[in-house]
C-alpha cells in the first residue's frame, strides 16, 4: 500500500495465524497506517475440541500485545470438513 493512504485506513482486517510475520505486521500497520487492526482466524479443526479454549485464549492475547483491537474467530470446521475433506476422500486422496 503506498504512503499516501496513512491516515486513509481507518480499519484492517488481518487474516491472524499467530505466527512471526502476522504478529510482526500488526504493529506495522498501526505504525504505517495509523489505523484500527482487526486480526481474523479461521478455526478449521487444528486442535482438538477439549484444548481450543485455552488456545483460542492465548492467540487473542498475542494479537492484542502486538497491537491488535480484537481477535475475532470464526468456527469453519463443518465447511472445511463438508466442501473440502469429504470431496479429497471420494476423489481417492491420500494423506501420508
Amino acid at each position: 500500500m503506498p504512503v499516501r493512504l496513512r491516515g486513509k485506513l481507518k480499519k484492517v482486517v488481518l487474516a491472524y495465524s499467530g505466527g512471526l510475520d502476522t504478529s510482526v505486521i500488526v504493529p506495522w500497520f498501526k505504525e504505517n497506517y495509523g489505523c484500527e487492526v482487526v486480526c481474523y482466524t479461521a478455526d478449521v479443526g487444528q486442535v482438538l475440541y477439549c484444548i481450543r479454549h485455552r488456545r483460542v485464549g492465548r492467540l487473542e492475547q498475542k494479537a492484542k500485545a502486538s497491537g491488535a483491537s480484537q481477535l475475532v474467530v470464526k468456527d469453519l470446521t463443518e465447511e472445511f470438513a463438508k466442501d473440502y475433506i469429504f470431496p479429497c476422500l471420494r476423489a481417492g486422496a491420500i494423506y501420508e
